[in-house]
This record gives C-alpha cells, sequence and structure tokens, in this order.
C-alpha cells in the first residue's frame, strides 16, 4: 500500500512539474477586444499577448492574434485565422544565454485542431546588430503567406554595453 501511495504521489508531482513548466511557456495575456458580436455564443476577439525571448533577457515580443466566437471557436473546433502582428522591443539590458540559429523558433501554439500552428521565430542582422522575429502560421496542405515581422536594435541600458549579437550566432 505504502508503495502504491509513493508512485502516486511521484507521478503527481511530476504532473504539477510539468504543468508549471507549461504554464511558464504561456504567452501572458494584456487584453482582449471584441470585434464580432453574437447574440446567444462567445464573441470573436483580437488577443494581445507578450512572450519574453526564452533566450536572449531584456527582449519581449507582444503579438495580436484573432479568436474566432460562435461555439466552435468556444469549444476548441474553429480553425483559427491566420494573421498575426508582432512587435518586439528591448525592455531592459540584453543578455544572450546561448548560441542560436538562424530562424530558431521561440514560440508556438495550435491555430486549429489538428492541421494549424503559429511560430514566432528569431534571427540576427550581424552587420547592423539587430534581432529579427518573424510570426507566421503554417498549415498542413496549403500553408499561409500571412506574417508580421518585427526588429530590436540591441543598444546599450544603463551602465551594461550592448552584446553583438553575431557573437551568438551559429554559423
Amino acid at each position: 500500500m505504502r508503495k502504491i501511495v509513493t508512485v502516486a504521489a511521484v507521478a503527481g508531482l511530476g504532473f504539477l512539474a510539468a504543468n508549471a513548466a507549461i504554464a511558464q511557456e504561456d504567452p501572458e495575456l494584456i487584453f482582449k477586444k471584441n470585434t464580432v458580436f453574437h447574440l446567444l455564443s462567445p464573441d470573436a476577439k483580437l488577443a494581445t499577448y507578450v512572450i519574453d525571448d526564452p533566450q536572449i533577457s531584456g527582449v519581449a515580443c507582444y503579438f495580436t492574434v484573432p479568436e474566432q466566437g460562435g461555439w466552435s471557436g468556444w469549444a476548441g473546433f474553429a480553425e483559427q485565422r491566420s494573421e498575426t502582428s508582432l512587435a518586439c522591443r528591448q525592455v531592459g539590458p540584453v543578455t544572450m544565454g546561448a548560441k542560436f540559429s538562424q530562424g530558431e523558433a521561440i514560440y508556438e501554439k495550435r491555430r486549429s485542431l489538428f492541421f494549424k500552428t503559429m511560430h514566432i521565430v528569431r534571427g540576427c542582422d550581424p552587420k547592423r546588430n539587430v534581432l529579427v522575429y518573424l510570426s507566421y502560421t503554417d498549415k498542413l496542405i496549403d500553408g499561409s503567406p500571412q506574417n508580421s515581422t518585427s526588429t530590436v536594435p540591441i543598444m546599450p541600458w544603463g551602465n551594461s554595453p550592448a552584446p553583438n549579437c553575431k557573437e551568438y550566432l551559429n554559423q
């Protein structure tokens, strides 16, 4: 009996730790704004979120995505639209954790039950010392040309010098 309780407790702690890790990766909701009124079901909205670059401290990306209304949108069955807008900014001294590759993913979120995913990826313009962020949505069959780009010129912050993104780029 004691062994079963111990196994259940360890499994429960593992589940809580996994959920905590997932919660940390979720973007922070800033606000939502209704765009389409539905009388008897949830309205369609635009939702604005923020995420911190997980590998580069001092950079935050704000993005807005449409959320389908109606009962199918509420239940998670509606295919969400592909449009996104993106604005990334330096919000503190920039420090880079490790080397990264051009087009490395910093965030992904499913936008339909099976086939569509929104991505935010990062790159570096080494000549200008600028981080470049791209948001786009892919779909298994036909894809989407909808995208948004934002740049973050790396600047000194207070007494902290500006690192050079070229030094952290995998060649």
